[in-house]
């Protein structure tokens, strides 16, 4: 009698959630963190298992949230074989495996993406892809181009506020469908090569390319604009990785330490800080604080285009 490899046994056992409704379309899977510590075994034997259920697409991966059940029309229309027929996956490419890797990024964030991963999501040995992405690094390059090279910007329209306003909406949503961008360009004194995001660039400086301002005033612009985005989308992207890792929401993470919070203002150290709460409640919403940065800073680039032009 055979016994089946730890990760088909894995998939096993969430295929039968799913197929019994345990597991509801849209319901999230478990990460693979959660599967190395609830079934002992290693990350590699987790991926291999959350693999076989996207082979059969009764899965699929959603930005900041993680692997999830399928829809049942989706799972069809996946299941159907292409004009290849059935059992001849395509070809080992550089753009499947940079499209693999950018799911994967999807589902569980920049750390968990490595060429071995990679390779057992796509049933292939590391050493294949070398053939194709010569590291990691170079990995993380052409997801990031690719990301930004998704749905272009357009031409520019007229008037600069305008333009930096759609710029800025523009960038948040790349993040928003790959929140692992933020943290794939973290570095501005060590930018990445991608053709794409310097088509970014550009564009915003055509935008400014009106407004008399100093060409090194335009950069600092476009970089304080794209820290803006930036920033709170790495926030976002922390807080999913939270989510993931540990498994609770932002409220329920709330109400689990609020009585340290409160242990702590009851010091009566912090009266200012105290205060925000005492009349009305007070959350913090990034969705709010991108359009209060984002009016303030368009505001602020109003004054120094009034002065220059005076």
């Amino acid at each position: 009698m055979t016994t089946d490899p730890p990760y088909l046994r894995i998939a096993g056992e969430l295929r039968r959630r799913i197929v019994s409704g345990e597991l509801a379309p849209g319901g999230r899977l478990p990460s693979t963190r959660a599967i190395v510590r609830e079934w002992g075994v290693a990350m590699a034997t987790a991926t291999k298992a959350l693999s076989v259920l996207r082979g059969e697409g009764l899965v699929r991966a959603v930005p900041g949230v993680g692997t999830v059940v399928a829809e049942r029309a989706e799972r069809a229309e996946r299941a159907a074989p292409g004009p290849g027929g059935a059992g001849g996956g395509p070809a080992l490419s550089r753009g499947r495996i940079v499209r693999t890797a950018i799911e994967l990024a999807d589902a569980e964030g920049l750390p968990s993406v490595s060429m071995r991963r990679v390779a057992t999501i796509l049933a292939t040995s590391t050493m294949a892809l070398y053939r194709h992405v010569p590291g990691k690094a170079e990995l993380v390059r052409l997801m990031s181009d690719e990301a930004f090279a998704e749905h272009p910007l357009g031409a520019v329209p007229h008037g600069w506020r305008p333009g930096l306003e759609l710029a800025a909406r523009w960038l948040r949503s790349v993040y928003g469908r790959h929140p692992w961008l933020a943290q794939a360009v973290a570095s501005f004194t060590r930018p990445t090569a991608s053709p794409h995001a310097m088509r970014y660039t550009e564009w915003v400086l055509r935008v400014l390319a009106g407004t008399g301002l100093p060409p090194r005033t335009k950069l600092h612009i476009h970089l304080t604009l794209f820290a803006h985005v930036q920033g709170l989308a790495m926030a976002g992207e922390l807080e999913s990785q939270a989510r993931q890792d540990t498994g609770l929401s932002a409220e329920e993470w709330m109400e689990r330490n609020e009585p340290h919070f409160d242990a702590i203002s009851a010091s009566g150290d912090y009266p200012f800080l105290n205060s925000l709460f005492e009349h009305e409640e007070f959350e913090l919403d990034l969705g709010i604080l991108f359009e209060f940065g984002l009016r303030r800073t368009l505001d602020g680039i109003a004054v120094m285009i009034g002065e220059t032009s005076a």
